[in-house]
């Protein structure tokens, strides 16, 4: 098989990850969404009441797990804003070699769009796993300062 046709299928096949990279990215800015409603919940209400629980291995498996939802969110936005931008800026190259400057002004549009929803995303992950980090941390303390039993004074 000749370069010519290798390279032609790859940029095939990296075309045809354009729409998933797309439905990936609105997948993840609804999570990132979710992921802000979340935290505003836990922050006026699910953090109290879970130091109202009084048990400090349950506060600590639940904050991992949304810990790690965020964390996720702040690794996968960035990763495929960019995919979506390197993918679309191929096609928009071709057309910019042919002269096709309204292909080339739609192309350079997804790809700077795909990159700023990828960074919103990555934002509002890292700011939520931030907030929980600091928040999840503080409650276990408290909680483990509250089971732990009262010195003995001596003398």
């Amino acid at each position: 098989m000749p370069m010519f046709e290798l390279s032609q299928a790859l940029r095939a096949t990296v075309e045809l990850l354009l729409v998933p990279t797309l439905l990936a990215l609105g997948v993840l800015l609804v999570a990132a969404l979710f992921e802000l409603g979340s935290l505003l919940g836990e922050r006026f209400h699910g953090l109290r009441a879970l130091a109202q629980n009084a048990d400090p291995e349950r506060a600590l498996a639940l904050g991992h797990r949304r810990i790690e939802r965020a964390d996720l969110i702040t690794r996968a936005g960035p990763m495929l804003g960019l995919m979506g931008t390197l993918i679309s800026l191929g096609p928009g190259l071709e057309a910019l070699a042919r002269g096709d400057v309204a292909r080339l002004a739609g192309q350079v549009t997804i790809a700077f769009d795909t990159t700023v929803v990828g960074l919103c995303a990555g934002i509002v992950g890292f700011l939520a796993g931030r907030l929980r980090r600091r928040w999840y941390g503080d409650l276990v303390d408290a909680l483990e300062r509250a089971d732990a039993p009262e010195p003995r004074r001596v003398g």
